[in-house]
């Protein structure tokens, strides 16, 4: 038998860099109070966090690092009321 050979998995409870780094971009954006600001100052932090989080999870590929700015600043909108959302969903069924 060849025991080397799982030696260079990591463990399956272990999260990915990039489930890392979302879960850290989630945790700034919280503690940042993200959201409900203005775009443009929304623009400029995720900027800046965005070098940041490229820097410091080195092995995340540019489009990595797209997809997670696209989820962040998804995240960082305000919630939507259930009365705008009904609205929002009636809107593009009758379009």
């Amino acid at each position: 038998m060849n025991k080397g050979r799982n030696r260079n998995r990591r463990p399956s409870n272990e999260p990915s860099p990039k489930d890392q780094a979302r879960d850290e971009l989630f945790q700034h954006i919280i503690s940042c109070g993200v959201v409900g600001c203005e775009p443009e100052h929304q623009r400029e932090w995720f900027d800046e966090t965005m070098r940041y989080l490229a820097e410091r999870f080195y092995e995340l590929s540019a489009v990595d690092i797209a997809e997670l700015r696209t989820l962040g600043e998804r995240f960082a909108q305000p919630p939507r009321s259930a009365a705008t959302a009904a609205a929002g969903s009636n809107a593009v069924a009758t379009a």
